[in-house]
């Protein structure tokens, strides 16, 4: 019981602090690339216990620069961890002026450090069948074929999110072509709006002369 009524801290972290603890204790995944910011959370005694590492939403539809997303979380286990990194993420967050934080679950964890701490359920995403797409080759990240859920905090004046099937798009890296009798897959496009739904000009022209021709 004594142990639960630690008081835990908040301390800033550089990036390779943060980055060496998630390659020693992360269940699943390893480092991510950089970050926009990191923090651990300390027991009294100063042990870091845990990191949250921050960093630019990996799905291109959500704003890069009023969104952040929680890439990694990973604690020894110490209870109320993960909450206090969570509720620090979007204090920190919040201040610096982005108006929303977003991250993920995989499909079976309960989310109680999130909603502990106010995070909302946005979304439930279908399994990824993998990030290997004939445009690019990759490897199984070891998480493929996992639904995941999506989390947030928002303040009152952000955007609305996008939509769900953006989301699922963005996950699988590619969409199959609209127009009828194609059906190509091909990789997502960059740029802000929608993903693009024809593999080229000609297959937007044809789908629109079909639908001209229909109504």
């Amino acid at each position: 019981m004594a142990s639960r009524q630690e008081r835990l801290t908040i301390v800033p972290l550089k990036f390779q602090d943060a980055a060496d603890l998630v390659d020693a204790i992360h269940r699943h995944h390893k480092r991510p690339r950089g970050h926009r910011f990191s923090i651990g959370v300390c027991r009294p005694d100063g042990r870091l216990c845990g990191v949250a590492i921050v960093g630019r939403p990996v799905a291109r539809c959500f704003d890069q620069n009023l969104c952040v997303e929680v890439t990694r979380v990973a604690t020894d286990g110490t209870p109320n961890a993960c909450s206090a990194l969570y509720g620090a993420v979007w204090g920190a967050a919040s201040r610096m002026g982005f108006v929303r934080a977003i991250t993920y679950t995989q499909d079976g964890e309960s989310g109680t450090s999130l909603r502990a701490v106010g995070w909302k359920q946005a979304a439930v995403l279908r399994p990824r069948t993998g990030w290997d797409t004939p445009s690019r080759r990759r490897k199984d990240r070891g998480t493929d074929g996992v639904a995941r859920i999506l989390w947030e905090q928002s303040a009152k004046n952000a955007p609305e999110p996008p939509p769900v099937e953006d989301l699922r798009n963005e996950i699988r890296n590619e969409i199959l072509c609209a127009a009828a009798d194609c059906g190509r897959p091909f990789p997502l496009r960059a740029g802000p709006g929608r993903p693009a739904r024809y593999c080229s000009p000609a297959c937007r022209v044809r789908a629109h002369r079909a639908a001209g021709a229909t109504a």
